[in-house]
């Protein structure tokens, strides 16, 4: 299992520890400390021995067990490739061709990000051996994240038993492996603190975790016995609770898929009121939230908001940020709910009128879904 530092340089760690207690006793005691002073020293050395010799049992045991856990963990992940329907509007920001990992649920189901499958023509699932295996897009849901793959035929791997990431709390220690890797890596989790996205996304409870790892679309975060608690989703430049600018990794907690799976499976959506779509990217620059991206044909663009509109209050309800806006928008009602907007452009108040969507209604739709 990689992990920050190596083996050696644990063990050097822990002589340079014993060793600047051992120095700072000489400093202490001076020259004339005499015998008393060699004999103390006689025993930090000892302790220093003991201490490498213990550090080092423990860290060759914990990489034999890491080793062979990731030797299972390989078989339960997947490399899933997709290629957009040409014209895609997701394109854009996403790419035509998008790669990234997948985890393996059933013989034939593929749990993975969903946005490498937002308007998908092809899929490809690649296993461990290297077994190609075409499928198609079983269900997205966009208000956790997750995505699932039918595949054309039964998977070579393993399937991974979901664990419960309720129980998911900052200090603890992960593993996260994405398709490619040869051994799982260690995250320490940072926070669980709310995440907004300016493409009317929010998450309540997300895992933050450190130090980052690059191949996060789709990869598989477990606990130490194996059991899945979350999706990667993204890299983050600021994924702790109370310090700002710590770089790190959104994984959605597997718990938000459990009440959906069966609906996903069967329908390829979730059963109940679609979430309110309008088709406005928003970031919040100097306290007011201000309107960066207008989506082609959604509900705000044919209502006249435009770049650089502050968005100041919804229904008359006023927000300040990502999260207070999409909580209160969604609030009033499902797709197709009316909502207003008092919005800021240049000196001017405006209070404009739009009809929320279902996102999809302006999406190309993914093959088999």
């Amino acid at each position: 299992m990689r992990q920050p530092g190596s083996r050696q340089a644990a063990r050097s760690r822990s002589v340079l520890a014993v060793t600047a207690g051992l120095a700072a006793t000489l400093l202490w005691s001076g020259p004339c400390a005499g015998a008393g002073a060699d004999a103390e020293g006689q025993g930090l050395r000892a302790q220093a021995v003991r201490t490498d010799n213990a550090a080092g049992a423990a860290s060759s045991a914990a990489d034999t067990a890491r080793a062979a856990a990731s030797t299972v963990f390989r078989t339960q992940v997947v490399r899933v490739d997709t290629r957009a329907i040409d014209g895609a509007p997701t394109a854009a920001g996403l790419g035509a061709r998008r790669s990234g990992s997948g985890v393996i649920l059933e013989s034939q189901l593929v749990l993975t990000i969903g946005y490498l499958l937002l308007e998908a023509e092809s899929v490809i699932v690649t296993t461990a051996s290297g077994r190609r295996i075409p499928g198609d897009v079983a269900g997205v849901d966009h208000a956790t994240g997750f995505g699932l793959v039918r595949t054309a035929l039964p998977l070579d791997g393993t399937r991974i038993e979901l664990g419960d990431s309720d129980r998911v709390s900052p200090g603890q220690k992960l593993l996260t492996l994405g398709h490619g890797e040869d051994e799982a890596t260690e995250l320490h989790v940072l926070s669980r603190k709310p995440f907004a996205a300016s493409w009317e996304y929010l998450l309540e409870h997300p895992i933050f975790t450190y130090p980052p790892v690059n191949n996060w679309s789709g990869s598989a975060l477990v606990t130490a016995d194996g059991m899945l608690v979350g999706i990667g989703s993204l890299i983050v430049d600021d994924a702790a609770q109370e310090h700002r600018g710590i770089p790190g990794n959104l994984f959605v907690p597997i718990n938000l898929l459990k009440p959906i799976l069966a609906d996903l499976r069967a329908t390829g959506h979730r059963r109940g009121p679609v979430q309110p779509w309008l088709g406005m990217a928003t970031e919040t620059v100097q306290g007011s939230l201000v309107v960066v991206r207008v989506a082609r044909d959604g509900p705000a663009e044919e209502a006249g908001i435009d770049r650089g509109d502050v968005v100041l209050a919804v229904n008359g309800q006023a927000v300040a940020d990502q999260a207070g806006f999409y909580r209160h928008l969604w609030s009033l009602g499902p797709a197709g709910t009316e909502v207003t907007l008092r919005v800021r452009r240049a000196s001017q108040l405006r209070e404009i009128r739009l009809r929320s969507i279902d996102r999809m209604d302006v999406l190309g739709k993914p093959a088999g879904v």
